[in-house]
């Protein structure tokens, strides 16, 4: 009898899961909320809806089409990966590290859908106006130049730099910062969790793809023989 919950579905079930999560929460936020608007939940915890045209924390070094298009490349190269782990025998692959992998896979295309479709079929969120769904193509953006939104804000501290400290003494300053959304924390919590957990089987797999190329580099040419 055939693994009724194998490794590749349990996979497809958290990806899943996440990414209607994720979804569901940045259509409530585009759809509810002004852009910089803000819902208190607690002193160190707030819901502000920002917009990310870029990279991590609002940096925008590439171009858009480019960043959204690594990142397109970068799922497909996550999900063969899992394809080969799940293939393998399963005391070989730790079903947790297909977990991890599920987790950060989800993340990111999490954030794909909003660069890609998120600019053709929404209306623009400003400071005054709510956006709503508009027919697909008649956006505030083009296809792949979609913002992604973020709206967890975390200012656990918030106080000034003691005066004697150099070059910061006597500012402003609040941790933690950054402002980010469900696809972000389930990317975070993937890596950090393979980290923690499976430290000894990245390196022992890092050691085996190392011998394995070695191995081929040195096998015998016909002009060698």
């Amino acid at each position: 009898m055939k693994q009724l919950l194998t490794r590749g579905r349990i996979a497809a079930i958290i990806v899943t899961a996440i990414l209607l999560i994720d979804q569901a929460i940045k259509v409530w936020i585009k759809t509810h909320m002004h852009r910089g608007e803000s819902i208190h939940i607690a002193d160190w915890f707030y819901i502000h809806f920002t917009e990310n045209p870029g990279m991590a924390f609002g940096m925008e070094i590439f171009d858009k089409l480019f960043l959204t298009s690594f990142r397109i490349v970068a799922a497909i190269a996550i999900i063969w990966y899992m394809w080969k782990l799940c293939r393998k025998p399963l005391y070989e692959v730790p079903t947790g590290y297909i977990v991890c992998l599920a987790c950060i896979l989800a993340g990111a295309v999490g954030n794909i859908i909003d660069c890609v479709c998120y600019g053709a079929i929404f209306s623009e969120s400003t400071y005054y106006e709510l956006a709503h769904f508009v027919t697909p193509g008649e956006g505030y953006a083009p296809w792949f130049y979609g913002k992604v939104v973020d709206m967890f804000y975390f200012p656990m501290i918030e106080a000034n730099w003691p005066s004697w400290m150099p070059f910061v003494g006597g500012e402003h300053f609040i941790f933690f910062s950054p402002i980010f959304n469900f696809a972000d924390a389930a990317i975070s919590c993937g890596i950090v969790a393979m980290l923690i957990f499976y430290n000894k089987y990245l390196s022992a797999e890092t050691k085996e793809e190392k011998e394995t190329n070695d191995s081929e580099t040195n096998l015998p040419t016909p002009s060698s023989l």
